[in-house]
């Protein structure tokens, strides 16, 4: 247990503070994590929803944006979740606050939630790619999808050229730029993440320590949500969902429409 504690307390010591990419508004606090691959300009359909009413903050994550990404950093969930501590502690908030994660971002935020419950009012969380650990997924349909997913992945974990070659052609595609971006400059971030965040995650038991209002939003044709596997979440009482029609893993319009709803 001491090592333990030393090595979280290390972690701790050592989060550097993150890019505050935005800070517009003035009234109850909404703080915005992106996801994997991404920046703040995941966001960008949403805030202009929220600021009128909201003191809206942006944050990169770490190895992603404009944040750091230091030399050393494994990018495990501890390590993301330290910095995104360290940074909202800079900002010396003085009221509880809604915190928004996307994708990676959401798993980020289900953390804090756990460990930080009385800094927030709710959370919200959109397009969460929840993954259970195979063996422990009774369906058998779910836990065959689940699986192939975490196959998925590793495969892009190991195939360097394919992956960025892969990845630059979809940006392309998609209607915010820079929305998704994986190139030589955050590949490291990119593996590590995926590896020690989504593919080993704590997502379930984390929103079930979290003692507050969760709102999940997802879109049906979210290629990142495995079919079924949202349903042990929204088993619990504390959580909300809400699904939007024909969106997919994209805060576009409509679905930012759902989000800003969801953030009170």
């Amino acid at each position: 247990m001491g090592r333990i504690r030393n090595t979280l307390d290390r972690v701790f010591r050592r989060a550097p503070l993150l890019h505050i990419a935005g800070d517009e508004g003035d009234g109850p606090v909404v703080v915005l994590v992106h996801g994997i691959a991404s920046s703040s300009v995941t966001f960008q359909n949403l805030v202009p929803l929220l600021e009128p009413n909201h003191r809206v903050i942006s944050i990169d994550i770490l190895g992603f944006g404009r944040s750091p990404a230091p030399a050393d950093a494994a990018y495990t969930l501890e390590e993301h979740v330290a910095a995104i501590h360290a940074t909202i502690r800079s900002l010396r908030l003085r009221q509880p606050f809604v915190l928004v994660g996307h994708s990676l971002g959401s798993l980020i935020v289900a953390r804090y939630a756990a460990e930080h419950p009385g800094a927030l009012s709710r959370l919200v969380l959109v397009g969460p790619p929840i993954y259970g650990t195979p063996a422990e997924i009774g369906d058998r349909r779910v836990r065959n999808r689940v699986s192939a997913y975490l196959r998925a992945y590793e495969y892009l974990r190991g195939h360097k050229e394919f992956t960025i070659a892969n990845a630059g052609m979809l940006a392309r595609l998609l209607p915010i730029k820079g929305v998704f971006e994986i190139t030589e400059k955050n590949w490291t971030p990119f593996v590590r993440s995926l590896e020690n965040c989504i593919e080993s995650q704590t997502v379930v038991s984390d929103l079930a320590r979290a003692r507050i209002p969760v709102q999940v939003v997802y879109g049906t044709l979210d290629a990142f949500i495995a079919p079924g596997s949202l349903a042990v979440i929204e088993a619990m009482r504390h959580v909300t969902m809400h699904r939007v029609e024909a969106n997919d893993h994209i805060i576009r319009k409509r679905m930012a429409r759902v989000v800003a709803a969801a953030c009170g």
